[in-house]
């Protein structure tokens, strides 16, 4: 059984060639000259980066920054007036929406795309091909610290070598939803795994240490194939990989989401060039988000989306 994502080796090329620049950039820095600021989800990210790069490319004008802090980052500043657009791997939660509320921060969603959460081991574990939803709860559990330390600990044939866990930070939409399926609780694991923000980092370094395990967006791995090893989970009607047609028949069950733009309303109204981004950005995805290995939604849901943003009061 093949371990790659199905679009094939040519195509996961063409994803790095085109989105590796980006991802590897660090977060801007602040710039008092930026027109339009955008944080939040680094999944995301590279959507969004790439939508500015084109917008850009198009000889559109204006200045656009982009960062990653994380969902849960993103929002704080977001919901604190301090953001355009929101990248968001998540839906917003209920303390955020009243933080947004206490501050007068009203906003349109919009949803983007579909993803999958990849679970990924280096290539030079031979032992590990699949791996089933429940042996993913034995292992991030909060008690899994002191139970689940090695790979037979897991799986009886499994070796009796230390499992090197990595994983999203905890201000991730990815963390809280990696959490809430698998753990069953939502920002609830063990603590004892390198975290990051960044899931280049993650993807380099999982690279780098043969008895890995982590867990990022399915675009990273794209990003990084021939580095990696995709694991496909079994939520118990057998393992499934992260593809296109299996997220599109939702089958890579528990780990596919949906991911969102959260977008000003005051934004909307005051700051032209928004709409235009926007509107650009929607129009554009369907004809490159394959390059990324997310799934475009409907044309008919981007359609609908900019027509509840020009509608916006």
């Amino acid at each position: 059984m093949t371990t790659h994502f199905s679009l094939g080796k040519g195509l996961a090329a063409g994803i790095a060639a085109t989105l590796l620049a980006a991802c590897e950039q660090a977060p801007s820095t602040t710039s008092d000259a930026a027109e339009l600021r955008v944080d939040g989800s680094s999944t995301v990210f590279p959507l969004t980066r790439e939508a500015v790069r084109r917008f850009e490319r198009g000889a559109l004008s204006g200045q656009i920054e982009v960062k990653f802090s994380g969902t849960a980052a993103g929002f704080r500043r977001f919901c604190a007036a301090e953001t355009d657009i929101s990248n968001a791997s998540r839906e917003i939660n209920a303390e955020e929406l009243a933080q947004c509320q206490a501050n007068g921060v009203e906003f349109r969603v919009v949803p983007l795309a579909m993803d999958a959460i990849a679970v990924v081991v280096n290539p030079a574990n031979t032992w590990v091909d699949e791996i089933s939803v429940d042996e993913l709860k034995k292992l991030w559990s909060p008690g899994a610290e002191n139970t689940f330390n090695t790979w037979r600990d897991l799986r009886e044939g499994w070796p009796n070598e230390p499992i090197v866990l990595f994983g999203r930070g905890q201000d991730s939409g990815t963390y809280d939803i990696f959490t809430q399926s698998i753990v069953g609780t939502t920002h609830s694991s063990r603590q004892d795994y390198q975290a990051s923000e960044d899931e280049e980092f993650l993807a380099n370094a999982i690279a780098a240490e043969p008895n890995a395990l982590g867990f990022f967006g399915i675009g990273a791995y794209h990003r990084h194939w021939d580095e990696l090893k995709l694991v496909a989970v079994d939520a118990g009607h057998g393992a499934v990989f992260p593809t296109l047609e299996t997220v599109a028949q939702d089958r890579y069950q528990p780990l596919t989401r949906p991911l969102f733009l959260y977008v000003s309303q005051r934004s909307l109204a005051e700051k032209p060039m928004l709409g235009r981004f926007l509107s650009h950005y929607l129009d554009g995805l369907p004809g490159w988000i394959h390059f990324t290995g997310y799934m475009p939604l409907a044309r008919d849901s981007y359609r609908n989306s900019m027509q509840a943003l020009v509608k916006a009061p």
